[in-house]
């Protein structure tokens, strides 16, 4: 994949993300990590917004996970 389809395929799911519910925003994590992986595999700086979301998507990840815990 050129950088260019690397980047409109991030920006896509960018996109698919604004407002998205909580479970909408699980299902896309895995997809936002590869394209992040890929870029980091050919050399490609991934631009910080990027690495802020897909850090936002691992903190809820890791949010959803203790909502299912017993009190």
């Amino acid at each position: 994949m050129t950088t260019n389809e690397l980047y409109f395929e991030a920006e896509q799911l960018e996109l698919k993300l604004r407002n998205a519910n909580l479970e909408t925003r699980l299902a896309l994590r895995p997809s936002v990590s590869e394209v992040i992986d890929r870029m980091r595999a050919q050399g490609i700086d991934v631009p910080s917004r990027f690495k802020r979301l897909d850090a936002a998507l691992f903190e809820d990840a890791i949010e959803a996970q203790f909502d299912n815990l017993p009190v």
